[in-house]
């Protein structure tokens, strides 16, 4: 089992940046794939970003270039780093950890952050 809690969400201007965190407990956090979701009204939630327990990173399209995942598995943390972000990056961001064990799938969620870009 994973608890999962993000932070570091607001209100910023176009072109501004945000650091959102999230912090894990309960489990090794080392051998999990963490991800980064967001949901933005009228959407479906969409994945940002992804970091794999070897550290291999992967991006959606909308955001290469600007944001950045990174995990400190000492510390039960991972982070999206997020850059000249835009209006339309306006969204609930989800953190989420997901691992396989014996064929079977274990995917925990956070409560979500609010993101807003908007001048």
């Amino acid at each position: 089992q994973v608890q999962l809690v993000e932070s570091g969400g607001g209100l910023v201007q176009p072109g501004g940046s945000l650091r959102l965190s999230c912090a894990a407990s309960g489990s090794i956090f080392s051998s999990y794939t963490l991800d980064w979701y967001r949901q933005a009204p009228g959407n479906e939630r969409e994945l940002v970003a992804t970091i794999s327990s070897g550290g291999r990173t992967n991006y959606a399209d909308s955001v290469k270039g600007r944001f950045t995942i990174s995990r400190d598995n000492a510390k039960n943390q991972m982070s999206l780093q997020m850059n000249s972000l835009k209006p339309e990056d306006t969204a609930v961001y989800y953190c989420k950890a997901v691992q396989s064990r014996n064929g079977i799938i274990y995917q925990y969620w956070g409560q979500g952050t609010q993101v807003t870009v908007s001048s």
